[in-house]
């Protein structure tokens, strides 16, 4: 199952995913790239207000699915999707979600998918969210925090991704306050190990949906999967509507 898109991860959980997931969204639909999105489990959902991640990617990309096909399978527990499953006499079916992705990227051109907390985190007894990607055939784009902490969290999530063989995008570092002079001498640090593998940063926003995206980012994540797509495919490439390259972005 492969389609063009990716499959956004977290170092941990609150970390930013659908901060960066969306900011990333409106920067592809901004280059004239059609988008889709799914948020495949969302848990910790109020009846009353839905799935708010969901609903966010799904606003992000110009509200072009129905929200239960945006996100399939819901839990009121704020906890793992097998966890919060369980909690409702419930269980989770993977096969629900491989059904809607099909369907949904037979609609579009480009697929974000945003997965709940990190690569590890269990959607089954016996599955994970690592494995969802690998079943999906989409390279993960891990979204990490700034904050002291973030070393261990993100060399463990990026090692731990290609021990499994998935395809890296590359890391997005999402800041949701202000660095203390120790945050910013350990982030400099990350900064040095990830080198290339860094692909941009989101500073801190007031508002989620403010988050900005230069247009050479996009085009810089569009060159990427581009070089992954050849890999596995030798002499093929994505070659993304509206998609140009980075040199030909003004910056936005």
């Amino acid at each position: 199952m492969t389609a063009r898109g990716f499959f956004v991860s977290g170092t941990d959980t609150d970390v930013g995913k659908t901060v960066v997931g969306c900011a990333l969204v409106r920067g592809l639909r901004s280059a004239g790239i059609d988008v889709g999105v799914m948020k495949p489990f969302e848990t910790g959902v109020d009846p009353d207000r839905g799935p708010l991640d969901a609903i966010a990617l799904s606003t992000a990309a110009g509200d072009p699915d129905p929200l239960d096909l945006v996100c399939p399978i819901r839990f009121a527990l704020p906890a793992a999707p097998n966890v919060a499953a369980a909690a409702e006499g419930r269980t989770v079916d993977l096969e629900i979600v491989r059904q809607v992705y099909t369907e949904l990227s037979a609609r579009h051109e480009f697929m974000v998918v945003e997965g709940a907390g990190g690569l590890l985190v269990p959607t089954t007894d016996t599955a994970t969210m690592a494995d969802l990607a690998l079943d999906l055939g989409l390279p993960v784009l891990i979204v990490a925090r700034g904050r002291l902490g973030t070393i261990n969290h993100t060399r463990l999530s990026v090692e731990e991704a290609l021990r499994r063989g998935l395809d890296l995008v590359g890391v997005v570092i999402s800041h949701d306050r202000e660095l203390s002079h120790a945050d910013a001498e350990n982030l400099g640090s990350l900064r040095r190990w990830l080198g290339d593998r860094l692909l941009l940063e989101i500073p801190v926003q007031a508002r989620p949906e403010d988050a900005p995206i230069d247009a050479r980012n996009i085009a810089q994540l569009v060159e990427r999967l581009d070089r992954l797509q050849a890999k596995e495919r030798p002499g093929s490439s994505l070659a993304l509507p509206g998609a140009r390259s980075a040199d030909s972005f003004g910056t936005s």
